[in-house]
């Protein structure tokens, strides 16, 4: 990568819109430029999506796909690596379809356009991105306050160990980080994750993406299916401390005893947004609870949560927040990323990087973090409400 044009990458936030829509004539042909004008292209293969990150010229692109939709994913790429201005050294993978699909990735790029295929372990790519976010892009982590449901940015700040990264995806990953280059421990996980709420709501509702669920959720009553405390005492339960609101017994208002009031057609007469709303709340809910355990047992206060179930989601956001505030009484602190899909994506990004510059036998080879120009990473921001960046010694990791 030419040293003058580094100052000039930006990363482009919006996942934009593909920049080219129809097949792209291979041409490889070109003279290969030199290793400081490299492009860099990194994949996350997930269980249900695939998130790629890659440079075209000055600016770094996010992408995401359905990974049952492979063979459009290596469609995009092969358009991606033919145009001819573009400079593919190798590529990193990560993420389980990785393996899965190894030999599909090696036939498109080493077989067919002689780029090398290099494999990044799953953990140490989330680390490596999570790290990245934290120390060196300002306004992207943040928390939240589950009662106002305003957020607050953290400044960027050297990373504080050890922490907790829980990761949901299609399942939940917790990973106790104790340090960088794979001072990790995996502690634990759960099969609840966004493939169970994906999935059951696949089977309940008539939606047919992510997206469409989660503005189903947010036109639920959640008070409809579940049963509160409230049903159950009439008030709060204070000597436990249990407000009315909390919930006893998720969808435990759906099933009726009397005689006459079958369960079809219960389901027939609860709204589809009540459901998603209950489901995204027992979910949550029970990730929340877990990573606290995790954490506890670990004597971890800093709880980093990434994924694309949460999709920069305000619900998901103020429930997790919730449920760590809750159960530590206020001692551990949930932190959450405007880009939560992409950390594995951007550790094997990074990865592809750091390669390049490490088979230039540079010793002064700049980091990733130092050849890009990250203002525009807060351009973006979640539909909620804003307190500007703020400096928090009490609460940055």
């Amino acid at each position: 990568m030419d040293p003058h044009q580094r100052s000039n990458l930006k990363i482009a936030l919006n996942e934009p819109d593909k920049p080219f829509s129809t097949v792209v004539p291979c041409n490889r042909t070109a003279q290969p430029r030199s290793n400081y004008d490299r492009d860099y292209i990194g994949l996350d293969i997930g269980g249900t999506l695939t998130k790629v990150v890659y440079t075209m010229g000055s600016a770094v692109f996010l992408e995401k796909f359905a990974t049952e939709s492979i063979e459009e994913v290596l469609s995009f790429l092969e358009q991606l690596i033919c145009r001819k201005e573009l400079n593919f050294a190798h590529v990193v993978t990560t993420g389980g379809g990785s393996q899965k699909f190894n030999k599909s990735l090696s036939k498109l790029f080493t077989e067919k356009h002689g780029i090398p295929v290099l494999k990044k372990d799953e953990m140490e790519s989330l680390i490596l991105g999570l790290d990245f976010f934290i120390r060196d892009v300002d306004k992207e982590v943040f928390v939240m306050d589950h009662v106002t449901e305003k957020i607050r940015f953290l400044d960027k700040v050297s990373v504080k160990y050890p922490y907790m990264l829980v990761n949901i995806g299609s399942g939940v990953s917790i990973l106790r980080v104790d340090g960088p280059g794979g001072q990790y421990k995996r502690v634990g996980g759960s099969s609840l994750g966004g493939g169970t709420l994906w999935g059951l709501l696949s089977l309940i509702t008539n939606c047919g993406s992510y997206e469409s669920m989660l503005q189903l959720s947010e036109q639920g009553d959640n008070r409809n299916v579940d049963m509160l405390v409230g049903d159950i005492y009439g008030t709060d339960y204070n000597s436990i401390g249990l407000k009315s609101s909390t919930i006893a017994s998720s969808f435990g208002k759906v099933f009726k005893k009397e005689k006459n009031d079958t369960l079809r057609n219960n389901r027939d007469q609860v709204d589809q947004a009540d459901i998603a709303k209950s489901l995204i709340y027992a979910i949550s809910n029970n990730i929340g609870q877990i990573s606290y355990l995790h954490a506890n047992i670990n004597n971890v206060t800093n709880i980093y949560f990434g994924g694309s179930y949460i999709s920069a989601h305000k619900f998901i956001i103020k429930t997790l927040s919730y449920a760590i505030n809750f159960w530590s009484k206020g001692d551990m602190k949930a932190h959450f990323l405007k880009h939560d899909g992409y950390i594995g994506a951007i550790g094997s990004f990074l990865t592809t990087a750091e390669h390049e510059s490490a088979s230039d036998n540079r010793s002064d080879a700049d980091t990733i973090s130092q050849k890009l120009d990250l203002t525009n990473l807060s351009e973006t921001k979640p539909e909620f409400d804003y307190v500007e960046s703020l400096s928090d010694d009490s609460s940055n990791a």
